[in-house]
């Protein structure tokens, strides 16, 4: 018996979420008393999950799978846990493994629980807990099957160094060649994701029309973040509908998220309930987004966000 983590990469590099997942998979198999093992899928330098407690990691090289189809990453997960005698298997729940785990789930005959926040609190009966009904209560959870998959929430369990001397293993499981045929995925390259990002920028109705939004992708640029948007934004076509954050669009764990010009309607709090630190800059005081922010600032974005802009400007290069 083992524990396998599946550790995501996206261009040959691990996403931060790869880290907790590996995290949290050492902890579990401690308290399993059995060793961990991570697959990586075309990942440049798995060396760096050794960092995190990797004790053995499933080394997947092939080109086929340099797009992500769910269908097809399930069924290399289901190999590898066959391989392992994994009993336990530990994936993301971002955007792609909240497709992906539900098929891993199947693949093996297991039980699945989502949005796990904390590992175990019992190995027997296997107990977790969990978020539920968007964020807004918790449940603890008890998986009876054999094999257990679970998905962690981002952000709840944190990077836990736990340096080990590993070893690296080639894997090469079958790939049916008839399943790679996907629908299109857009996919963008050198920007921080919504999933990925420890801060995000998002912007409302507020903004007026899409001709505002460089100041939005200006401060996302400076503090180093995803730039995301509310669902009236996206559905008048001012932005992508991959930038849609909210319970209908992407949710958010983020440590920071910034909202200008979002008055905050309940299914958009539902959908970013989970980010730390929630910063909400309007003109409207009785907006419900300041009810459930962290830090509030009344005024208009326009002279807000410029000024905003220019202090973090500053204050980056006082301290270079």
């Amino acid at each position: 018996m083992s524990v396998l983590v599946y550790a995501e990469t996206s261009e040959g590099k691990f996403k931060k979420s790869a880290f907790e997942v590996t995290s949290y998979g050492k902890k579990v198999a401690e308290q399993l008393g059995t060793n961990v093992v991570v697959l990586a899928i075309n990942s440049s330098d798995n060396s760096l999950l050794y960092k995190y407690g990797a004790e053995k990691i499933l080394n997947v090289a092939n080109d086929t799978l340099k797009t992500f189809n769910a269908k097809i990453y399930a069924n290399v997960i289901k190999q590898a846990a066959e391989r392992e005698k994994s009993e336990i298997i530990i994936i993301d729940s971002n955007s792609n493994g909240l497709y992906l785990a539900p098929l891993v789930a199947v693949n093996l005959n297991a039980g699945y629980t989502s949005n796990v926040i904390a590992l175990p609190t019992s190995t027997s009966p296997f107990t977790v807990k969990r978020k539920s009904f968007s964020s807004k209560a918790f449940s603890n959870t008890q998986i009876t099957t054999e094999v257990k998959v679970l998905s962690l929430s981002k952000n709840s369990f944190g990077l836990v160094e736990n340096e080990v001397s590993g070893s690296i293993e080639n894997f090469e499981p079958v790939v049916v060649e008839s399943n790679l045929k996907s629908d299109s995925i857009q996919q963008t390259s050198g920007k921080v994701t919504i999933a990925d990002a420890d801060i995000v920028v998002s912007g409302g109705r507020g903004l007026k029309g899409p001709e505002n939004w460089g100041m939005i992708e200006e401060l996302a640029d400076v503090l180093g973040a995803a730039t995301a948007c509310s669902k009236p934004v996206s559905d008048l076509g001012w932005r992508p509908h991959s930038e849609h954050v909210g319970q209908t669009g992407k949710p958010v764990a983020s440590n920071l998220y910034i909202a200008v010009g979002i008055s905050g309607a309940i299914q958009h709090l539902a959908g970013i309930n989970s980010s730390k630190v929630k910063v909400v800059i309007n003109t409207d005081p009785e907006a419900p987004f300041f009810k459930a922010a962290d830090y509030g600032i009344v005024g208009d974005a326009f002279n807000v966000v410029p000024k905003l802009i220019e202090k973090l400007k500053e204050f980056k290069s006082n301290n270079a």
